[in-house]
């Protein structure tokens, strides 16, 4: 079941208050894969789904740690950047497969960088620079991704 849709957003707290939106839709195990150039919104998409979690706490690019964990209530939410990826074998080598499990949700800039050895995600996000602001583009890649994007919009 696909679900794919479009908005334009003319601002940052636009951004913030979709990403919010979505994250009470969230469930573990899902997995969610960001796409756009740099300054796109990215890690400000991340920081909007964080906060509609209950985390109130400073949320950092892992741009040079790769990935942030955030311990919320009953799971841990996986935000992992990998831009600076030269090879996809290099996600294999960090060990970060143990981290997509049906207890975490996994939130991948730069899924790309991994070339084919990801797992599916549910949901791909695209963000691009507009004229009037940032557009986003939303597909769902799994029934549970379908039914976070169609409960959200």
């Amino acid at each position: 079941m696909i679900f794919d849709s479009n908005y334009d957003l003319k601002d940052e707290s636009e951004t913030l208050r979709l990403a919010q939106s979505m994250a009470i839709h969230l469930h573990p195990g899902m997995n969610l894969y960001l796409k756009g150039e740099l300054g796109a919104g990215k890690t400000t998409f991340v920081r909007g789904l964080l906060r509609g979690l209950g985390y109130q706490d400073k949320v950092k690019s892992p741009t040079y740690t790769l990935v942030e964990p955030y311990s919320l209530e009953k799971f841990t939410f996986y935000h992992f950047d990998l831009y600076r990826f030269k090879d996809e074998h290099e996600w294999d080598d960090a060990g970060f497969r143990e981290y997509f499990n049906k207890a975490s949700i996994c939130v991948v800039e730069w899924p790309e960088k991994a070339g084919h050895i990801l797992p599916e995600p549910d949901i791909s996000i695209e963000l691009s620079h507009e004229s009037f602001g940032r557009h986003i583009h939303l597909i769902s890649h799994t029934s549970l991704g379908a039914e976070c994007l169609k409960a959200t919009i």
